[in-house]
């Protein structure tokens, strides 16, 4: 495996892999963004698919999907929610809750729902969740998340762009922080370079790496550490990413295969037929493939290497601009796919 991306890599390839779809998530009313996974703690059949439904409020809100590809609850009323993250395990009144937090970008703040297990709904819990306070017209719009839990102590941190924002410090850093059964955000840092040119959305956090990724849409995707407590707290690990990019950089996902292995997966948003482009987890991030699964336009998407009924290697999620849903694969063909591929160099 590692000769082939080695090969890769020096011949500058990246075949096309087309994947079949498994499931269709139901539609939204509107405007479908962003997905995230949450997988239920003690039986993976009960996890669910959060989507968006990015418009203004009322219409506007979050769509929870079981794994039938069903709509199970409606979180409406949400001013235009743009992107939306899983977290797992923050103590809030003495227990670990699993959360679902959205950006508001209307509202210029964060919306924090605890996932309830049993009930598999999502419950607001937000407190006092203001980001980007103090700026001016689309610098204080919050449009990307990603949620960052520190091993050592389990604090959660919360990464946010803004529609607008400096080419040095355009991410803002929140800790969540429980308060008498709400959760505020509080500010932490500035972090992030940015090219200047278009914007900054898709950002995921690789929990056990310790390191943010976020795709500078109209030029690379950029890694920074993660923890605010590290000395090398924001600074610039990587910057990959600069070619066979007809769309923007949309969004980020990891699938982690562990012990450090696994795959950075970005949409490259392309109207009529996008690509899903797949890079080494590792440093130097090789590209080593781009997966075709019929998606228009996509913009967000999210993966998970959990085994789950059905999707025993896990499942990747992507936006569907033109059906206003979410298509799902199965990440088992993907991992086949990738492997004939890269044995055939």
């Amino acid at each position: 495996m590692l000769t082939a991306i080695v090969c890769a890599l020096a011949l500058g390839q990246a075949p096309v892999l087309d994947v079949p779809v498994r499931l269709r998530l139901d539609p939204v009313q509107e405007d479908a963004d962003d997905a995230a996974i949450w997988v239920h703690p003690t039986n993976p059949g009960l996890s669910l698919l959060i989507g968006n439904d990015k418009t203004a409020a009322p219409v506007g809100g979050l769509h929870v999907y079981g794994l039938d590809g069903r709509v199970r609850q409606k979180l409406l009323s949400i001013d235009r929610p743009n992107n939306v993250d899983v977290e797992y395990g923050l103590r809030l009144q003495g227990r670990p809750v699993d959360v679902a937090v959205a950006t508001e970008r209307l509202q210029r703040r964060l919306r924090i729902f605890a996932i309830e297990p049993k009930t598999r709904t999502l419950r607001d819990v937000s407190g006092k969740t203001g980001v980007f306070e103090g700026e001016q017209g689309e610098r204080g719009a919050p449009m990307g998340i990603g949620l960052f839990r520190r091993p050592r102590d389990g604090a959660i941190f919360a990464f946010v762009s803004p529609k607008e924002g400096p080419t040095d410090g355009y991410l803002g850093v929140y800790r969540l922080q429980p308060s008498g059964g709400k959760v505020d955000c509080v500010p932490v840092a500035r972090v992030g370079r940015f090219c200047g040119e278009g914007e900054i959305e898709a950002i995921v956090v690789d929990d056990a790496a310790g390191v943010v990724f976020y795709a500078d849409e109209g030029h690379s995707i950029r890694k920074i550490a993660a923890d605010p407590d590290s000395p090398e707290f924001g600074r610039q690990l990587a910057e990959f990413g600069h070619r066979f990019y007809q769309g923007d950089r949309e969004g980020l996902a990891v699938y982690d295969l562990g012990g450090g292995r696994g795959y950075l997966l970005s949409s490259n948003q392309i109207k009529g037929g996008s690509e899903v482009l797949v890079y080494d987890r590792r440093s130097p991030h090789a590209l080593l493939a781009r997966l075709r699964l019929g998606a228009d336009d996509t913009d967000g998407l999210d993966c998970t290497s959990r085994p789950l009924p059905g999707f025993p290697r896990g499942l990747l999620a992507v936006m569907n601009s033109e059906g206003r849903n979410y298509l799902v694969a199965d990440f088992g063909e993907i991992l086949q796919r990738l492997n004939q591929s890269l044995t055939r160099r």
